[in-house]
């Protein structure tokens, strides 16, 4: 064997067996060993905490890493006895740490300013030590915290304002020596409260009904709800009277008198005007007015289209010049509206339900008492011959958890879609508005995720070769019918929201046949966002968070179990089985079109989640 064969071979067994050698910093592992000395214990030596070892490989004795073993994740020291004092400069200069346990120890002395410092922390506990003095305002600073229990210590003082961390899920501090007053904590969020046995004193702030008496019980200072002792009135308004009293007092007479004179104008205008004669006209339904097409006048305000707004009514009219009633209204396929006539639509009674970016919504009733919702899009980015196609396509293909447009008019500046009206809202609604609902439980969920996956992965099937994706899939556009059955809307209308999924938008160089098939991948997008709102009970965009993004984040973090609902935590929904929907979700949002999965796929693996839910209810019963 020669030479350069001789040095193949370990070569060689290094490229087959390649050897893992990762590591903590050195100067992680230098924070956490002073961070350890001023914790004394006669049981550190013990706990394998030696600078010459590595914390991750090694398995330094509560310290939890990452999957990688090179970040230090998690530091859990519960029931070990320690003293001494937190030295938080040391342990928050580890910028990966995410949870600090130090609970059922003897740790003392003040809560270090530099607590702030821990910048990516999300549990903080340290119930049952020694701790005392003021909390410091910094505390608030930790706006990634969700659990924070500080609970059975010597902490006195007044709370810092630790409502700035809207995140937060946990507040312990029963039995302290706190005092002032009680936060205004985002209560309907908190999922775990407790704050008795201290000395707070004053108004108990709104507990959104969510915590009883017993997390406010032992501050005799506490008053008003849910505490029995009422709150005394507040004291009467000094009567002593300023220097400029009465040059204020004039001020407002005179602003009083100004406003009297401008509204009696203003009356006296109106009368004015309705005296004056009107001019025959027919009014565009944008500018609000009602009109008669049968006698091309005004009519009373008992007629048309009631604004969800002011309530006023209008009639479906000539909402564009091109829009009369010589214009032909195509009925398709349905023998609910069989006979309608565009004359007969434009005069009809309509609400207003709604605006959005595309166009109006509306609810019209026929003479006959059917009702429609007609749809009115303008500026909509779908040519006349692509939209007179897709509507008769999509009324070829009927699934019953698929609204089919019942008729549709098509102009170069307006088209109207009218559908079947659907009187129970929206999901968006049940979810996030007016309609939410606490019986709309996991079980109702997971229905109706099944439901849509279902449908939506027939209409793609069946679809596939016109290119027919839905195109705008989202909470809004998922009604529910009569029975409470999901009913998808406005499928076919092919408008791709691009800031919902720039990922597809991005392959500006791919081929037609890539398009449509990207345009399937949206709808897949758009899907799994609808699950992440199923789950977490929360809007798509609030606040500038991206709700996606925010999912991503958080399991990013380890800790899955906090993107939920918390009506889903509080009904003892199986964790399981949502984490498991969870997944099906971040594939479907995976931010490369090709790696999602198709519907049918998502279908599959929603059925076998209710399957398994439907078991273990039958177990149950």
């Amino acid at each position: 064997m020669d030479g350069n064969s001789i040095w193949a071979v370990p070569v060689l067994i290094f490229l087959l067996f390649p050897v893992t050698n990762s590591q903590v910093e050195d100067g992680v592992k230098e924070a956490l060993v002073k961070f350890m000395e001023k914790l004394s214990s006669e049981r550190n030596q013990n706990l394998g905490w030696d600078p010459s070892s590595d914390p991750c490989n090694d398995k330094w004795v509560g310290v939890t890493c990452d999957t990688k073993l090179q970040s230090v994740r998690k530091i859990v020291l519960d029931g070990f006895n320690l003293t001494g004092s937190l030295d938080a400069s040391s342990v928050c200069s580890i910028d990966s740490l995410v949870v600090l346990s130090l609970n059922d120890n003897d740790v003392a002395g003040n809560f270090p300013e530099e607590i702030s410092d821990c910048k990516h922390l999300t549990h903080l506990y340290l119930n049952a030590n020694q701790f005392s003095g003021n909390l410091p305002d910094s505390l608030s600073q930790l706006s990634n915290l969700k659990r924070l229990v500080i609970s059975n210590n010597k902490f006195s003082g007044e709370l810092p304002d630790l409502a700035r961390i809207s995140g937060l899920l946990t507040f312990f501090a029963e039995n302290n020596q706190l005092s002032g007053s009680i936060p205004q904590f985002d209560f309907s969020n908190l999922l775990e409260f407790n704050v008795s046995n201290n000395n707070f004193s004053g108004p108990v702030p709104d507990l959104k009904s969510r915590f009883g008496v017993d997390s406010l019980s032992g501050n005799p200072g506490l008053c008003g709800k849910p505490l029995p002792n009422a709150c005394p009135p507040p004291p009467p308004q000094s009567k002593k009277k300023s220097k400029h009293s009465s040059n204020d007092r004039f001020l407002i007479f005179s602003g009083y008198i100004f406003l009297a004179l401008l509204l009696l104008l203003l009356v006296t205008w109106k009368m004015f005007g309705k005296n004056k004669p009107k001019k025959e006209k027919t009014v565009d339904v944008r500018k609000g007015a009602a009109v008669d097409t049968r006698r091309n006048k005004p009519s009373s305000s008992s007629s048309g289209l009631k604004s969800s707004e002011n309530k006023s009514e209008y009639s479906l009219t000539s909402v564009e010049s091109g829009m009369n009633a010589s214009s032909s209204l195509l009925v398709l396929t349905s023998p609910e509206v069989n006979g309608l006539k565009f004359e007969d639509l434009l005069r009809a009674p309509a609400e207003l339900l709604g605006r959005g970016k595309y166009g109006s919504l509306y609810m019209v009733t026929l003479d006959n008492g059917v009702i429609l919702a007609v749809k009115r899009l303008k500026d909509w980015n779908i040519s006349s011959e692509d939209f007179k196609r897709n509507m008769h396509k999509v009324d070829q293909v009927k699934h019953p958890n698929v609204l089919s447009p019942l008729a549709y008019y098509c102009s170069k500046q307006e088209k109207l879609l009218v559908y079947p009206y659907q009187p129970n809202g929206s999901l968006f609604k049940f979810l996030h508005g007016s309609q939410n609902s606490e019986s709309f439980d996991w079980g109702s969920r997971l229905g109706v995720a099944a439901s849509v996956a279902k449908a939506l992965a027939f209409m793609h099937e069946e679809l596939r070769e016109s290119g027919i994706a839905h195109g705008n899939l989202k909470s809004t556009n998922i009604l529910f019918n009569k029975n409470m059955d999901p009913c998808i809307s406005e499928y076919g209308l092919m408008v791709t929201e691009n800031n919902q999924d720039s990922s597809f938008v991005a392959q500006s160089n791919s081929t037609e046949s890539n398009n449509i098939n990207g345009s399937f991948k949206v709808d897949v997008y758009g899907f799994g966002v609808i699950l992440l709102e199923l789950l977490t009970g929360k809007l798509v965009q609030s606040n500038g968070i991206n709700l996606a993004k925010w999912v991503h984040s958080v399991v990013r973090e380890e800790w899955t179990v906090e993107v939920f609902d918390k009506a889903l935590l509080s009904e003892a929904a199986s964790e399981e089985r949502m984490v498991n929907l969870l997944q099906v979700a971040l594939k479907c949002i995976n931010p490369s079109p090709n790696e999602r999965p198709n519907m049918d796929q998502v279908a599959g693996m929603i059925n076998t989640i209710k399957e398994e839910e439907e078991r273990s209810i039958s177990s149950v019963e």
